[in-house]
């Protein structure tokens, strides 16, 4: 089963690799792994996506609490989290072509980048599920390059909480 890890962190040398080591030594591999800065400037925030049991992943919890440099350890679970994405899709892009993948960017709220004599780049941020989507729906006009953030999310904000389409102003 795949889980959502967020770690709190101090903003210091070698947090990252202490904790993405600590998977690998137990044989786990990180499906996906975005760090950033915070609301504090002193921490980081590390999101891993990781494949394994339930069990597996409390035991890695309770280890991650002892490594230095970690302060706070918790799982996005599904439905109690806001989890997104941003992709960057380089798509071929003939002229007679762009007007159906333009149409097909306004259905998920991407934007066009980038354009070129032969190409488009689209970005995109969504649930990594609809980044899933939109690749499949453009990869028959030919996906050149792409590059995806990682999963990143946050704790709603309550239990009574639902989730909110995208709103663009």
């Amino acid at each position: 089963m795949k889980h959502t890890v967020s770690v709190l962190v101090e903003n210091k040398p070698g947090a990252l690799a202490r904790v993405s080591t600590m998977f690998a030594r137990r044989g786990f591999n990180i499906d996906s792994l975005s760090v950033g800065p915070t609301e504090r400037h002193d921490v980081s925030r590390i999101t891993l996506r990781v494949d394994c049991e339930r069990h597996s992943i409390e035991q890695i919890e309770k280890q991650m609490h002892k490594l230095v440099n970690v302060l706070r350890v918790s799982e996005l679970e599904p439905g109690e989290a806001v989890e997104r994405e941003l992709a960057l899709i380089k798509v071929h892009a003939p002229a007679d072509k762009r007007h159906e993948l333009v149409a097909l960017a306004e259905v998920f709220h991407a934007r066009v980048a980038d354009l070129g004599a032969d190409a488009m780049i689209f970005e995109v941020v969504g649930s990594p599920e609809e980044l899933d989507s939109f690749e499949e729906l453009v990869r028959p006009y030919g996906v050149k390059e792409m590059a995806r953030t990682g999963r990143i999310g946050l704790g709603r904000t309550s239990a009574t909480t639902t989730p909110l389409r995208k709103q663009h102003v």
